[in-house]
């Protein structure tokens, strides 16, 4: 069984093309920015057979063109390799592409069987920095940036993706880390920019927990070319999401 907590159908922003967005149960991770704080927790979601996942995908197969598919988000999925190894077996051989959108943190025979079987890998990097990574989210980035090295090496295509996250992720030290320590990867797709924002804060205090960015503004336009213009020194294809 695997613990969901959501679905996204025809979401847009989540790897190419239209996705079925499947959002897992359980995060390593302790962002500050999180906007699913109801995700963390592993005991959380509903169990539910693949076979229902496998079906929905299959339902949803008229919609994704021939970019689109499926994506697992969460949380964080490789939480559920083992679980997921067969079923993306199955949706690969229903011609389903699929997506992974991780934050690299996680590894072990499972995972490494996962991330050689998905179509591509959507990358979340932190920071570079591993002192400010672990103010951020609470762990360190080694894990997440010797993932990244293994699917250079590998040659499995990734989409790098970045939150500017002001006062945070956003200093100019911190997008050269990241470009002198990632920019020569030719898995590397793509960079998506992600705009910080406080969408799921009123999750937030629903569930009596304390946002400790409260305070900290969205990014203005400027800031998010900034950005931009500094990552386009390193890679050569750079979008904001």
């Amino acid at each position: 069984m695997i613990r969901v907590h959501s679905y996204e159908s025809m979401g847009t922003f989540d790897g190419p093309g239209l996705r079925l967005v499947v959002f897992l149960q359980g995060c390593p991770f302790r962002c500050l920015y999180c906007a699913n704080p109801d995700t963390i927790e592993t005991g959380g979601g509903r169990e539910t057979d693949p076979a229902e996942i496998l079906r929905m995908a299959v339902d949803q197969k008229p919609f994704f063109g021939r970019r689109g598919g499926v994506t697992f988000s969460g949380g964080e999925p490789t939480l559920q390799a083992a679980a997921l190894v067969p079923l993306v077996r199955d949706l690969k051989e229903a011609g389903i592409h699929v997506c992974l959108d991780s934050n690299g943190g996680v590894w072990n025979p499972a995972v490494e069987e996962l991330m050689g079987l998905v179509d591509l890998v959507l990358l979340d990097v932190k920071q570079a920095n591993p002192e400010r990574h672990r103010v951020l989210t609470g762990h360190p980035n080694t894990q997440t940036l010797r993932t990244a090295a293994w699917l250079e090496e590998h040659g499995r295509p990734f989409w790098l993706r970045y939150v500017l996250v002001p006062g945070y992720s956003d200093a100019e030290e911190d997008i050269r880390r990241l470009g002198e320590r990632l920019g020569g990867c030719r898995s590397i797709e793509r960079v998506e920019l992600l705009p910080y924002h406080t969408l799921g804060v009123h999750k937030y205090e629903a569930m009596g927990l304390d946002y400790r960015l409260r305070g900290v503004r969205e990014n203005t336009p400027e800031q998010l070319d900034r950005a931009a213009a500094l990552l386009r020194e390193y890679f050569p294809t750079v979008v904001v999401n």
